[in-house]
């Protein structure tokens, strides 16, 4: 009887113990994210010293830059692109320092080494912001379908073909053997366009508005496109494909495209949008204190990045949704102080980040340890610009079926001829996880040699090609050659956005938008719900409260300089 009542109490025992367990690994929290390690002691204070160098020299190599620039610009070195001047300078420093450190005279290598976290956190947010807020929203959203076709499926197309190519030569023996993941990440970091440069030429032009809408609008969405094809390659890289059928890999690389291209643009969209009902709301009237009104603006500019990131979507695909609408809605709800503090500042920011970049580009040459193989230097660049061709001929000779606004084959030429590579390539080539070393080491000296090969022959080569085919319009013609202009800098310091300044009551509004018969689509709908409902419509009163602010502000400045150092009269008279 007691070693029947002993089993009963061990089976019972048995049991319990099981269905604790059981439970216990039902209620098991997920393990908390490892917290990093903080530096103390002798290793912060290395630390703390080492950033500092890499600030100092950073800030250096800017300022150095900048004057650069600014010289360009007085001496009206009109033609040459700012960006084929700064990165020509980064290789001098380069070769400088490297003289340098052979003399033995400083040890400059960690501070030069890009680092491509800096870039993606610091200088390219900025970026790419301000390239979706100073898009002119009017021809953007009446050829959204073109610029679409051009970015999403032309720089798929465009990364198809290289990575493709580069694998089957690879295995073929040819070139470097890379596997289908490797070869298509570097098909997608290469194919991503600088706008930079390619603007400054089209501005230069004076060509048709819609056609330089269609060539910004594509760098544009171009880069954010070539960030998500490059990260769905990395995905798949770090997962186990070997037991997965090449269909379902390319599903599962599909629905990652879609979640990220998506998913990024919703949540950057939904940003913006809440920032306009913030500024809309009558008890939340931030105008009358321009500090906060420019403060708040700048948290939503870098909120949706911060964000994106957090979630694991795409930053740069929110952050330039995200300036898309926020320069559509939220930017007319601001006083007009905090406008134009708000476009100066990023297109100063912008200028500074992209120039750093550049020059950091340049000093590559001397900093990144190289694998040179020319085989496959040669194939990739002969991919790259076959890429470009199957990308931009095909798809503008379909758009012009549909479109009033012919793109021309000698326009479709210079499309294909300006589609230089620059930062974003470099940066993401770096960011790649490649093993072995050699094969990151190989990508990285490859993509250096493609970028400098776009920026300095085909970039200063795209003006003499202009003028060898005549593309200019009638008044281009007859301008002199030296009118010309690709700085970007001075364009941008000399003019500010006249859409970025309009103040409409409700009577201006409803007369010069709703009452318009021509407007279609998502363009009527914007003017008739949405745009009313997101932006404040100014009272008399309001723009008159501007209107004083403005003129306050301008007389203080005014007096100031009065009280400045005297001039001659002349200088006085040019002020006033």
């Amino acid at each position: 009887m007691a070693e029947s009542a002993n089993a009963t109490h061990e089976v019972i025992n048995v049991t319990l113990h099981t269905m604790l367990a059981a439970t216990t690994k039902l209620v098991v929290p997920t393990p908390a994210k490892p917290i990093l390690p903080v530096q103390t002691g002798v290793q912060a204070q290395q630390e703390e010293q080492s950033s500092g160098m890499t600030i100092f020299f950073s800030l250096l190599v800017l300022a150095i830059c900048i004057i650069l620039v600014h010289l360009l610009i007085k001496y009206r070195l009109h033609f040459l692109p700012e960006s084929v001047a700064v990165v020509s300078l980064g290789i001098l420093m380069g070769a400088f320092i490297k003289i340098i450190e052979a003399q033995k005279l400083a040890n400059w290598k960690e501070e030069e080494m890009f680092r491509p976290n800096m870039f993606f956190l610091l200088l390219l947010p900025p970026i790419i912001f301000e390239s979706g807020y100073s898009l002119h929203k009017g021809n953007f959203f009446q050829n959204i379908g073109s610029i679409t076709l051009f970015s999403v499926f032309g720089t798929a197309i465009s990364a198809f073909i290289v990575g493709g190519g580069i694998y089957f030569l690879g295995q073929a023996d040819v070139i470097y053997k890379l596997n289908m993941t490797d070869s298509f990440a570097f098909g997608s970091l290469i194919s991503a366009v600088d706008p930079v440069a390619t603007i400054a030429i089209f501005n230069a032009l004076n060509v048709d508005p819609v056609l330089n809408m269609l060539v910004f609008g594509e760098s544009i969405l171009n880069d954010a496109v070539s960030i998500v094809l490059t990260n769905t390659a990395e995905g798949l890289t770090r997962e186990n494909m070997s037991d997965v059928s090449g269909w379902q890999t390319f599903l599962q690389a599909l629905g990652y495209f879609l979640k990220m291209f998506f998913g990024s643009a919703a949540l950057g969209t939904l940003t913006g949008l809440i920032s306009a009902l913030v500024y809309v709301l009558k008890h939340i009237d931030l105008r009358k204190t321009p500090s906060l009104e420019f403060g708040m603006m700048i948290i939503f500019a870098y909120l949706p990045y911060g964000l994106a990131e957090g979630i694991s979507l795409s930053g740069i695909m929110a952050i330039l949704f995200s300036g898309i609408v926020m320069s559509h809605y939220t930017h007319h709800n601001l006083s007009p102080v905090t406008q134009i503090l708000m476009q100066q500042t990023l297109r100063t920011v912008a200028f500074m980040c992209e120039t750093c970049v550049f020059a950091f580009l340049g000093l590559s040459i001397f900093s990144f340890p190289h694998k040179f193989e020319m085989s496959f230097v040669i194939w990739c660049i002969v991919l790259v610009l076959f890429g470009r061709a199957v990308n931009i001929f095909p798809l503008s000779y379909l758009l012009n079926f549909f479109r009033d606004h012919k793109i021309t084959p000698k326009m479709m030429f210079i499309m294909w001829f300006s589609g230089l590579r620059g930062a974003i390539p470099y940066a993401l080539s770096l960011h790649l996880g490649l093993e072995p070393i050699e094969k990151r080491q190989l990508i990285g000296t490859t993509t250096i040699i493609i970028v400098l090969f776009t920026i300095l022959l085909l970039g200063g080569g795209t003006m003499p090609l202009i003028r060898l085919i005549d593309i200019e319009d009638s008044k281009a013609r007859k301008r002199n050659k030296k009118d010309i202009n690709l700085s970007k800098t001075e364009k941008m310091g000399n003019t500010i956005e006249s859409e970025h300044l309009s103040e409409l009551t409700e009577e201006e509004y409803e007369a010069q938008y709703i009452k318009h018969q021509d407007l279609k689509g998502f363009m009527w709908f914007d003017a008739k719900y949405l745009n009313p409902f997101f932006t404040r419509r100014l009272t008399q009163e309001d723009l008159h409260h501007g209107r004083i602010q403005m003129k306050t502000l301008t007389n203080k400045w005014y007096e100031e300089v009065r009280q400045g150092p005297s001039g001659s009269e002349d200088d006085e008279q040019e002020l006033l």
